[in-house]
């Protein structure tokens, strides 16, 4: 079911949820809203700066997926703002960083070897906050 519910152009809800893995982590009608925005505001631009599909690795996260995947208690995954992401084309890795460092709609952008964690916040200022190679 959550296979048919687009975000955006490029995203949707069942890659933010992988209700293959986790039947149960299903959001609520704000996480959504608030996945919509990130989408929107920042995915979607970002798959057009960077000329390929964006894979999104951890989306939403109920407290239990959370949980098991040893996400913080206060992580923005659980209210539908922020995804774990790396672009299908590697080569197209620090485009992806470069173009999300810019963005006016990141909250906080933090780096592993090819991967990166991309947050939003649709109800304050974003922080900016970037650290990149934050995960080793």
């Amino acid at each position: 079911m959550m296979d048919d519910v687009r975000l955006s152009q490029h995203f949707t809800l069942a890659e933010f949820c992988n209700p293959g893995k986790y039947p149960a982590n299903v959001p609520s009608t704000q996480q959504v809203a608030n996945m919509i925005y990130g989408c929107r505001l920042l995915l979607e631009p970002a798959r057009e700066a960077i000329g390929c599909p964006i894979i999104i690795t951890s989306g939403f996260r109920n407290p239990r997926v959370n949980a098991l995947v040893g996400g913080v208690r206060n992580s923005q995954h659980l209210v539908g703002q922020a995804a774990d992401i790396r672009p299908k084309d590697p080569a197209q890795f620090h485009r992806l960083v470069a173009f999300l460092r810019s963005c006016e709609y990141t909250d906080q952008l933090l780096t592993g070897p090819d991967w990166l964690h991309i947050s939003w916040t649709p109800f304050a200022i974003p922080r900016h906050y970037v650290r990149i190679g934050y995960y080793k």
